[in-house]
């Protein structure tokens, strides 16, 4: 069982402004709900009892916000005195998963399942023997607000590699994975991106994937919001 994740949400969300000029992005709406709200109800549908959200800009209204709920246990990780990125910010609230593995989620992410739930999907196919990280991965050609080439490779037997260059993958990376702490074992001081630590699982043969029985909606700036608000109404 996995019972722990993390939520990025310490970014500035630049690419969101306005609708981010007052509020945090992980408050900005979609579906009637806030993004955050939206990661949140995923992980306690799955039997996640604790989440660890990292915080920067705007960070008191965004644990104001938060307060409210009840279904999940919230802890914070502070980063008011500098961003972190994505590899740095898990490593500073790594203390908190007591060496245990989590699910670690960005908080722009929403999808819409047409067969097995994917978290509950994740956890049953998860094996810390033979992975350092699990990454759930999307069909490329039907996300919603995606324009990348594709950001993995994945063979038979579930390992992950990168594109190689001038070439496309069918599968974009939708923001959440299962890691466990080893992943980052040795990583660097400060601000540095998951990459570093994907790219040592790869060469080591211990990254893996699952495919995403459904659709990723990446709401990364107002048109995208805009689609993704029509997309669930419509749904």
């Amino acid at each position: 069982m996995i019972n722990s994740a993390m939520i990025m949400a310490a970014g500035l969300g630049t690419r969101m402004r306005p609708l981010t000029d007052d509020r945090p992005k992980p408050l900005v709406t979609v579906g009637g709900r806030a993004l955050i709200d939206h990661a949140l109800d995923r992980l306690v549908d799955a039997g996640v009892g604790k989440a660890v959200i990292n915080l920067h800009y705007k960070a008191q209204m965004l644990r104001d916000h938060l307060d409210r709920r009840r279904d999940i246990e919230i802890h914070y990780s502070l980063e008011s005195d500098a961003l972190l990125g994505t590899g740095g910010g898990v490593a500073r609230a790594l203390p908190r998963f007591g060496g245990e593995a989590f699910f670690v989620l960005n908080s722009d992410s929403i999808w819409m399942e047409h067969g097995a739930p994917a978290l509950p999907r994740m956890i049953k196919e998860w094996d810390a023997t033979r992975m350092d990280g699990l990454l759930l991965l999307a069909d490329r050609a039907t996300a919603l607000g995606y324009d990348g080439r594709g950001d993995f490779v994945k063979d038979a037997g579930g390992h992950l590699g990168r594109v190689p260059s001038g070439a496309t993958s069918p599968f974009a990376y939708p923001g959440v994975q299962i890691i466990h702490p080893r992943l980052f074992a040795d990583s660097p001081e400060g601000e540095f991106s998951t990459n570093l630590m994907w790219d040592r699982a790869i060469a080591a043969g211990r990254l893996y994937g699952t495919v995403l029985d459904g659709q990723w909606i990446h709401v990364g700036d107002p048109a995208a919001r805009a689609e993704a608000d029509a997309l669930l109404a419509q749904a």
